[in-house]
């Protein structure tokens, strides 16, 4: 359909029950979400002209549970959330492809930039769709050129992976304008994944990727890195009466990379001195027996997030049977344990090059002190951004407006869990 097709079929509602049962979108926010594909399909005009175009969407994710548990091999929970990319493109026959996302510059990728990673290109969104390209090549898809302007509102810098769903949505791209949409989502999410490592140069796990990609609840098994297990969980927390409300801190989050990578070298090191590799090849019984030696060469807080690891890798296995089996009180035990093991043991909760700054651990302190959640804990990665609490919808604006009488306007996002992950729309 054409541009202004498409803005007809928006306008017309067509979609919106697409934008419920498949996004997530709940019926007070719909108006909002064809407001953005229409602006999508104008930014797409304006810099492209009319064309047989097709609208897409990839949503964010948060993670769940299993946290800091990936790097060392472990289990995570995962979910994709209704906040989304959504995307207008079409076909070109020049082989380029040129991405406008909406608020920044345009990326124009020549066809060659896939033959091999440049990195000149590092850390530019340009090469993650080269990257893509040369996945989807390697895999025995076929690519070519496009056009696409992007709208997202996946928040940059709050844990809900705004670059992951950016990266999964050229996948889908070239999934359905050059693939007839037959490459399955996981096996865009590890292109996704591929495109970062080698091409955007981030070393990067598979979590965020995956639970993008695939939509729903998800729970990943790294035990085998390279083929990582994943399955898909049925289990619908609307439909249980809650949503997953995200609130921003407004932490600063300069100067952290030390804190985040102390993470995964400490665990590391506890491992290297039991002759493992990583913390999952070990248990806690080798750990508590080795205590006085550990403690010595790699020091308390070590030991304290290796004992976090082994725990949390196990709250995740009998978490994910709490969700299979519809128990939910069990399932937020488990969060609940987790945010406490994170804070106590894992220490990702605030800095110790600014103590005097702990927005993580007020809205932590907050969210207790309404009464109103029945789970929380920190969100991603921690030190600084967001925690996540699991509210009762009916009770969703009150827990809102506590939370944002301490860290000011707009600063609680009411999410649902989105049921599908990576599709096209129209």
């Amino acid at each position: 359909m054409t541009v202004n097709e498409l803005k007809k079929l928006v306008t017309s509602g067509a979609l919106d029950a697409d934008f419920a049962a498949r996004c997530g979108i709940d019926d007070g926010r719909i108006p909002a979400q064809r407001e953005r594909a229409i602006r999508c399909a104008d930014l797409f005009a304006e810099m492209y002209g009319e064309g047989e175009v097709s609208l897409l969407s990839v949503g964010g994710r948060s993670e769940i549970s299993g946290n800091h548990t990936d790097h060392n091999h472990g289990r995570v929970i995962a979910a994709s959330i209704s906040l989304d990319v959504l995307a207008v493109a079409a076909k070109r026959e020049d082989g380029v492809v040129r991405v406008k996302s909406e608020g920044f510059p345009e990326d124009v990728v020549d066809p060659a930039a896939c033959t091999a990673p440049d990195s000149a290109k590092f850390f530019k969104s340009e090469a993650i769709i080269a990257g893509m390209q040369r996945a989807f090549l390697d895999a025995g898809y076929k690519i070519g050129g496009f056009d696409a302007a992007t709208t997202s509102n996946v928040l940059k810098g709050s844990g809900l992976s705004s670059s992951a769903a950016f990266e999964v949505m050229i996948g889908n791209i070239l999934n359905y304008l050059y693939n007839d949409g037959k490459v399955s989502n996981v096996e865009i999410a590890k292109m996704a994944q591929f495109a970062e490592n080698k091409f955007f140069g981030k070393p990067c796990g598979l979590m965020d990727q995956t639970a993008c990609a695939v939509g729903g609840f998800i729970t990943i098994d790294f035990a085998d890195p390279a083929n990582p297990q994943i399955e898909k969980l049925d289990f619908d927390l609307s439909g249980a009466g809650y949503a997953l409300c995200i609130t921003d801190t407004g932490g600063n989050h300069a100067d952290l990379n030390e804190d985040y990578a102390s993470v995964p070298a400490e665990m590391k090191a506890v491992a290297a001195k039991l002759g493992k590799s990583v913390l999952r090849e070990t248990t806690r019984g080798e750990v508590m027996q080795n205590i006085v030696m550990l403690r010595e060469s790699c020091g308390d807080r070590a030991v304290l997030r290796a004992l976090h690891f082994l725990a949390e890798n196990e709250r995740v296995a009998a978490q994910v049977d709490a969700l299979k089996a519809g128990d939910i009180e069990g399932f937020f035990a488990g969060v609940l344990a987790s945010g406490n093991s994170s804070f106590r043991y894992l220490q990702n909760v605030y800095t110790t090059k600014n103590v005097a700054e702990q927005g993580l651990s007020l809205a932590l302190c907050m969210t207790e002190a309404s009464g109103i959640a029945p789970a929380w804990r920190v969100h991603g990665g921690g030190f600084a951004g967001t925690i996540q609490a699991f509210v009762p919808a009916a009770r969703a604006s009150e827990y809102v407006q506590h939370m944002q009488s301490v860290f000011g306007d707009g600063s609680v996002y009411v999410l649902r869990v989105r049921p599908e992950g990576a599709i096209k729309l129209a």
